[in-house]
């Protein structure tokens, strides 16, 4: 069984579905009677702003949602993404997610990858802020802050 799901736009906003790029011209509901995969613009990452690691797998997850039809690639480099992420990250909660991700991309629901991968960036900022807290710490103690 499918669930109903409504999604309201403003005017100039677009949405991918199932590969598509639909862009709007006035405030509108869509409502999607059967399972869909899409994307809204707010979502949407550029290529400039995947600056860490999370965000550059978001990318690669990203363009399988907008690009179905050039999926072997994408998913060759979900792969290696993913695999290069296990063997880096040491906080148990992100390989947990990660490894979440990997099954909820094999399922083929990766609108729900995406947003699993949203959820650990606040994770993420917390490790990579780890170091420079600390570089900051000693600063200030040798400087005698």
């Amino acid at each position: 069984m499918t669930n109903t799901l409504k999604i309201s736009l403003k005017a100039g906003e677009k949405i991918y579905v199932n590969g598509a790029v639909i862009k709007v011209d006035r405030k509108v509901s869509l409502e999607f009677l059967n399972d869909v995969q899409f994307l809204l613009q707010n979502h949407v990452l550029q290529p400039e702003d995947a600056k860490t690691p999370l965000r550059q797998l978001y990318f690669v997850v990203q363009i399988m949602l907008m690009n179905p039809d050039g999926g072997d690639s994408a998913h060759e480099l979900f792969r290696r993404t993913l695999s290069n992420l296990l063997a880096t990250f040491r906080n148990e909660r992100v390989l947990a997610g990660l490894k979440h991700v990997d099954t909820l991309v094999c399922e083929g629901q990766v609108y729900e990858a995406l947003k699993a991968i949203r959820a650990l960036y606040p994770l993420e900022e917390e490790i990579l802020e780890g170091p420079r807290r600390h570089e900051e710490t000693a600063f200030a103690k040798a400087v005698g802050e």
